[in-house]
């Protein structure tokens, strides 16, 4: 089931690696709706490191519930599942085949974290979040062409601040 308001999106599923990539493609979408089209490749592949590790490690199911809310220039992913065990950074070896998904996430994200919810818990990364698209920000600076990327394919420049009470 998929719930929609303006800017909120949520997703439930069973994190199977079938369903993985499927969700990975409905969050691709959902932030092109948005026109947070920047923050593609750092959320889809941030939601399949932390479905991945509800697949590992979650019991007694793998039902999960992916959240997707952007709130001012913040966009906030949250993964929530039905084990109550807290995640931690493991230190992976070089030839180890598995453990960097957290690791990857703090690289990845600006911030991140860990609560507990009800029975379950929820682990969360959050995003810079342009709310204006690189070719209205060009009409409005009368630039005939989108600004200059950097090699991540994001706008050069600054970051933007990020206003408001962290998520978490």
């Amino acid at each position: 089931m998929i719930r929609q308001p303006s800017r909120h999106c949520t997703v439930e599923l069973q994190a199977v690696p079938a369903r993985i990539g499927h969700v990975r493609r409905i969050v691709s979408a959902q932030l092109r709706y948005w026109r947070l089209d920047a923050l593609i490749d750092p959320a889809a592949l941030g939601v399949t490191e932390l479905l991945a590790n509800v697949h590992r490690h979650a019991r007694p199911s793998k039902q999960c519930t992916v959240e997707l809310r952007v709130l001012l220039d913040q966009l906030t992913v949250s993964v929530h599942d039905e084990d109550p065990r807290l995640p931690r950074i493991r230190a992976a070896d070089s030839w180890d085949t598995c453990g960097r998904g957290l690791a990857l996430i703090a690289a990845l994200s600006e911030s991140w974290g860990v609560r507990p919810d009800g029975s379950g818990k929820v682990v969360w990364f959050t995003l810079p979040a342009l709310t204006t698209a690189p070719e209205e920000i060009c009409a409005v600076r009368g630039f005939r062409e989108p600004p200059p990327r950097d090699d991540t394919g994001t706008a050069a420049g600054p970051r933007p601040r990020i206003r408001g009470t962290r998520v978490g």
